[in-house]
């Protein structure tokens, strides 16, 4: 079955991605881990200028749920089948990403803010393993008003699946609301991601709030670990915490809850109805790894890129691997022309 035309809807964060190679002295500077994503601070605003002037530098359009989008809409191959909504700024930054987006065959409707520059990520990069520094500047001032006009709410009535990462939790809480409602009341599938420990910790109000409509959910096993930390489940086994997610109350409209962990190069777990299967992931010698930023958006592109088809789970699981396993062997998250996956 050939995918629609605007079959799947992203709403995130647009943010331009900073890419660079730095050293330890460097993350220790900015009090940076590695294998983290958070939000800037004070102490981390001249550090965009100091990776903008590396010979290194890569500016790649990113934003965790537009990566997804985008993956989903390569693997897909037909235009306008994927479309993503966010805020911009009016600058050089913002004409990048929506030529980006253009580019890559995404109908993708920005809300342009006239006072914020468009959003900025920093990714530091060391041997493979990055960490994410997320300026959002303009992603922040995205409003479900923007939502609400005839022209962006006829993006949501056309999609049958909706995804959004964790990350718009801490800008438009109301707009994911609206957006989630809508699935349930007209039979549509409804995706999230826990996207990083932080919004797992310090935003798990708007987690809780949204979380009894979402029918598939992502995250890596540092985010499940956290999640179930901050709920006193006692125990880090992820096919434990993974069949808790899946468990957790529904609401009205919604039949069962799907919960996929990745754990890097350990396999891929799904707990569904009760049960759990892990699937192994392919596993890549550590010199052809450039560097992870962007698997983990790969994966859930991949893995879209099939449940709008109506794929089985190990089909979406399997396309999930492959997506991420392309985007770790080239910096940021970019793909070749075509993909390679029958």
């Amino acid at each position: 079955m050939a995918a629609s035309e605007g079959v799947l809807l992203g709403m995130g964060n647009p943010l331009l991605d900073i890419s660079a190679v730095v050293d330890d002295a460097f993350l220790t500077k900015y009090d940076i881990q590695l294998n983290n994503a958070i939000l800037a601070e004070e102490k981390h605003l001249p550090m965009y200028d100091e990776l903008a002037s590396k010979s290194n530098v890569e500016y790649i359009a990113g934003g965790a749920t537009q990566n997804s989008i985008r993956v989903a809409q390569w693997m897909l191959q037909t235009p306008g089948a994927t479309s993503y909504m966010g805020c911009i700024g009016k600058d050089k930054f913002g004409e990048e990403m929506k030529k980006n987006a253009q580019a890559a065959g995404v109908t993708a409707h920005y809300y342009e803010d006239e006072t914020a520059p468009t959003g900025t990520c920093a990714v530091c990069v060391v041997g493979g393993e990055r960490s994410l520094i997320a300026n959002l500047s303009a992603a922040n001032c995205y409003k479900s008003e923007h939502l609400k006009r005839p022209e962006n709410w006829a993006l949501v009535e056309k999609a049958k699946y909706i995804y959004i990462a964790g990350f718009f939790l801490t800008v438009s809480p109301d707009s994911i609301q609206l957006v989630a409602e809508h699935a349930a009341a007209n039979n549509k599938v409804f995706l999230m991601n826990l996207s990083a420990p932080f919004i797992c910790e310090f935003f798990r109000d708007a987690q809780e709030k949204v979380l009894p409509y979402v029918d598939y959910i992502f995250g890596n096993e540092t985010e499940a670990k956290i999640f179930a930390k901050v709920r006193g489940w006692e125990t880090e086994n992820i096919e434990e915490i993974a069949l808790k997610i899946s468990q957790l109350p529904l609401a009205s409209g919604k039949q069962k809850r799907i919960a996929v962990i990745t754990q890097g190069a350990d396999p891929v777990v799904v707990a569904e109805d009760g049960k759990v299967k892990t699937f192994p992931v392919i596993l890549l010698p550590k010199e052809k790894l450039v560097d992870t930023n962007g698997a983990g958006d790969a994966f859930v592109g991949g893995f879209l890129s099939q449940l709008v088809q109506e794929k089985s789970i190990e089909e979406c699981v399997r396309a999930g691997c492959y997506a991420a396993n392309v985007i770790i062997q080239r910096p940021g998250c970019t793909y070749p022309d075509k993909p390679d996956f029958n």
